[in-house]
């Protein structure tokens, strides 16, 4: 195994996943469901990070050259739908248990684009570029499965936290979780638009 390449595919993508980041964002959008159903949603986010990031690392230049996106485009499209959330969590919509279901919480955003989002997949697309024969595809499949691992524990027991903050204390974090998600929703339709302009001021 690329023990050098190990250690940068999982400090690179632990950084850019940021386990205790995810927590106020997966409370604020689980934390009125029982324990039970909070903790299948977290696996089958982590499941589906999983399944995303494995796809893009497989063919991701092979798809994104097929159908004719660039990566600015990846990173607009989930700043986007991040917002849409974050404007759900702002204004309480996200509080009504009958627009939600544990699925859908799971898949969308916390599966992708929050845990599988364009920087974890560019950055798996790039490091398998690296890759130099067996020992470097199980660098990085090593250092992908750890970080969603720490990802999983960090979620899992994130219900401890719930039971600290009761109701109100949840009602809060979520709004504080909105304006963070609104953040990071922003600083990537951001860094897409710069991105964009960069490359046309380059093709002049």
């Amino acid at each position: 195994m690329d023990v050098k390449l190990f250690g940068e595919v999982f400090v690179t993508l632990l950084v850019i996943s940021d386990p205790p980041g995810m927590v106020p964002i997966f409370l604020a959008l689980t934390g009125a469901m029982p324990p039970r159903e909070r903790h299948r949603a977290a696996w089958q986010a982590v499941a589906l990070a999983l399944g995303v990031i494995v796809v893009f690392a497989v063919g991701g230049r092979q798809i994104v050259a097929y159908l004719g996106i660039e990566v600015p485009a990846l990173q607009a499209a989930g700043g986007i739908l991040l917002l849409l959330v974050a404007l759900e969590l702002l204004t309480g919509k996200a509080d009504d248990p009958t627009k939600q279901s544990t699925s859908n919480v799971a898949l969308v955003p916390l599966g992708t684009p929050l845990l599988a989002g364009p920087g974890m997949i560019v950055a798996t697309m790039l490091f398998t570029e690296r890759a130099e024969g067996v020992p470097g595809i199980v660098a990085i499949s090593l250092g992908i499965v750890l970080v969603l691992l720490l990802v999983w524990l960090t979620l899992r027991f994130s219900g401890l936290i719930v039971k600290l903050l009761r109701p109100s204390g949840i009602e809060v974090l979520t709004r504080i979780a909105g304006l963070l998600l609104a953040a990071i929703a922003v600083q990537l339709v951001a860094d897409a638009v710069a991105a964009f302009v960069n490359e046309y001021v380059h093709r002049i």
